[in-house]
């Protein structure tokens, strides 16, 4: 059963009439009387009782009729939910994202596009900067934000958006609080509340420490920065965390210092797997983040 066949049939049953049903078509009437009665040779049924002046369904004209409008009410949704997609008004993204840069400003940049995307569905998965990446390449999100440097920078797409210090963070009293610079030498006795292995940041830290002669004395390691000012604020360490994030602290909780030696800073990047799919809300988010962190040069380079 072709679609053309059904849709003539249709119009005729809610017209009950041939004459009014090619009208609504613009086709002739002896086209559309052929075409109904090709779909009852196909059915094996009669679908219209011709014998009366006026037309009538028969029951089996009256099932087809009212299965056939539900298929052509469904694909007339499938038609406009296509239409919607293609033009990025609909759909579901997966963003992996570090949990700072969601709380320092993304959320900001997401409600943002929220209200002019309504229908569009942003998944977050909060974890560190390695683990998007990795999931990036196993394609179980569409897009990532990461801290810079990428392990794998040939197999993806990117545009950088924000390139912050890395500052220290110590209790008020500390006994490093008054100095208007600190040296990372000045941390080698410190237990540093530190990020998980996950997290970029994390090596960078280790790394500069090791530069100066010692491992950092790790006294516990967390995925959310909150829970690190807290340890911070409680007198049990210090934390490195990036500026963006020390100048939301409230003040008198914690004194955040910058550092003479600079640690690797915290680079972010928007980026994508190369040669994968990407659906119409992902472009549309990308171009949107694009334009908000003035990008969109890098982004026509990335073929977008």
């Amino acid at each position: 059963m072709d679609l053309l066949r059904l849709t003539y049939f249709i119009e005729v049953a809610e017209q009950l009439s041939f004459t009014k049903a090619a009208k609504v078509l613009h086709v002739s009437q002896p086209s559309i009387s052929k075409m109904v009665r090709s779909l009852e040779d196909e059915l094996g049924v009669t679908l219209i009782d011709r014998s009366a002046r006026r037309i009538k369904l028969t029951d089996a004209g009256q099932t087809l009729y009212e299965r056939g409008r539900r298929i052509l009410e469904s694909l007339k949704t499938v038609a406009s939910d296509l239409d919607d997609l293609t033009k990025g008004q609909k759909g579901r993204i997966r963003i992996g994202i570090p949990p700072m840069v969601e709380t320092s400003f993304f959320a900001i940049a997401i409600g943002e596009f929220k209200k002019n995307y309504p229908n569009i569905i942003i998944d977050l998965v909060e974890v560190g900067s390695k683990a998007v990446e990795d999931m990036a390449e196993d394609g179980e999100i569409d897009i990532g934000v990461v801290v810079l440097p990428v392990r794998n920078k040939t197999d993806f797409s990117m545009f950088a958006f924000i390139r912050d210090p890395i500052w220290l963070i110590v209790h008020p009293e500390h006994r490093l609080a008054g100095q208007e610079l600190v040296h990372i030498a000045d941390l080698e006795d410190e237990p540093i509340v530190m990020f998980r292995k996950d997290f970029a940041l994390h090596d960078h830290i280790v790394e500069k420490c090791r530069e100066h002669g010692f491992m950092p004395k790790v006294l516990c390691e967390s995925s959310q920065w909150d829970f690190m000012v807290e340890i911070v604020a409680a007198k049990l360490g210090v934390a490195l965390l990036p500026k963006v994030v020390c100048d939301k602290l409230g003040a008198g909780v914690v004194t955040a210092l910058p550092i003479a030696e600079e640690i690797s800073p915290w680079h972010l990047a928007v980026m994508w797997k190369k040669d994968t799919y990407l659906s119409f809300a992902a472009r549309e988010w990308l171009r949107y983040a694009a334009r908000l962190f003035d990008a969109e040069a890098e982004l026509r380079k990335a073929g977008l």
